[in-house]
């Protein structure tokens, strides 16, 4: 932006018959600004814009900021007046209003930082992973188990009651099920039902939950956990859990509280199975510019391991593994006082060879003396 005088000059210079080059290098503006200048009419001034003010919050954005973002980090949201309260007793004399306000600068700013950032999607071939994860519903008691292909963004959703490991197995034989056919790898973050402990063999090895890596084996398939502390190594699913979140789980509850009935697992499952089939799996995906259906069908469909011809249960390996712990526990040991000496076997013969003698055939022991 030009001051007054500035604009004054470009006018002047015009005047004098200078080339826009020339009233550039001279003003010391680029050239589509004195171009702009210049097709204000006579008389018609530029719009000055003010810097913005200082607002008396300014000073306090650090606190709430913290302050709201270690409520994020928690779970849980800040609300204005709280953080009002608070900076208050730091010396804040200003309205609640004005800090919203510098709360909301602060907020935009920062979306607008974070969006500015690039954005590298790191993409697989087909058939290659599956990205696994939980998506909890506290008020409602229940979670769902989201699976999404990297390659088609095909996904599948089971609303269960719990976390265990051998729900887990089961969610993951239906959603093979579902998408006809098993990945190369699935891509977990830290669930207790799939890693026990980070880099217990060493760096990159990890010690798995027995149940799931025997699961895993049976099927083909290799468990990839994703990087601790790196953002967005799964997205594709997180996106889609954001997705079913806001455009299925939060409609359909309040769907149901308008006929007075509560959303339970079995209602849940029924419904989410046909949003999979007439919206979430047949819409036009923003990162593929395809339906998920359509890419599965043509392309990753025929890239996915057949599922095994043998079926995997987890009651018959529970049992398999409580034969082998009783088999193998170490015997109870027998008190010292009550063993009983063993007795020791004799070298000698229990009768005189002679007696021997007399049961050998006289012809025949004449024989064999006469031999000897």
């Amino acid at each position: 932006m030009l001051i007054p005088g500035e604009y004054r000059m470009i006018k002047k210079l015009k005047k004098q018959g200078l080339s826009i080059s020339q009233i550039a290098r001279q003003v010391g503006a680029c050239r589509n600004t004195v171009k702009k200048y210049l097709r204000l009419p006579d008389g018609v001034r530029p719009v000055q814009v003010r810097p913005p003010k200082g607002s008396q919050a300014d000073p306090f954005i650090g606190l709430a900021y913290e302050m709201i973002e270690a409520g994020k980090r928690s779970g849980d949201i800040i609300p204005a007046s709280s953080v009002y309260e608070e900076i208050k007793r730091q010396g804040y004399t200003g309205s609640l209003r004005t800090l919203q306000r510098s709360i909301a600068a602060w907020e935009l700013r920062a979306d607008t930082e974070k969006k500015a950032e690039p954005l590298i999607r790191f993409e697989t071939e087909a058939g290659i992973q599956m990205q696994v994860d939980w998506v909890e519903f506290p008020k409602e008691g229940i979670s769902a188990f989201v699976a999404t292909l990297g390659y088609s963004r095909m996904s599948y959703v089971e609303y269960v009651s719990d976390e265990k490991v051998e729900t887990l197995i089961e969610c993951h034989k239906n959603a093979f099920e579902y998408f006809g056919g098993v990945v190369r790898e699935g891509l977990y973050d830290n669930m207790k039902s799939v890693i026990l402990q980070r880099n217990y063999y060493g760096k990159g090895k990890h010690r798995f939950h027995p149940l799931f890596q025997d699961f895993a084996k049976h099927y083909g398939f290799e468990i990839r956990m994703c990087r601790p502390y790196r953002a967005k190594t799964k997205g594709k699913v997180e996106r889609f859990n954001r997705y079913l979140r806001h455009s299925f789980h939060q409609p359909l509850k309040a769907k149901l509280l308008l006929r007075s009935l509560t959303l339970t697992k079995e209602i849940a499952n029924a419904e989410v199975a046909k949003w999979l089939n007439s919206v979430a799996n047949t819409r036009i995906h923003q990162s593929t510019f395809a339906k998920p259906i359509d890419l599965l069908k043509e392309v990753e469909q025929d890239k996915l391991m057949s599922l095994p011809f043998i079926d995997y249960t987890v009651a018959s390996l529970r049992l398999h593994e409580e034969l082998q712990l009783a088999n193998t526990k170490p015997q109870r040991p027998i008190p010292t006082n009550t063993l009983t000496p063993k007795k020791k076997k004799s070298k000698e013969p229990p009768i005189s060879l002679d007696y021997y003698d007399l049961l050998i055939p006289t012809a025949l022991l004449s024989v064999v003396r006469s031999i000897a």
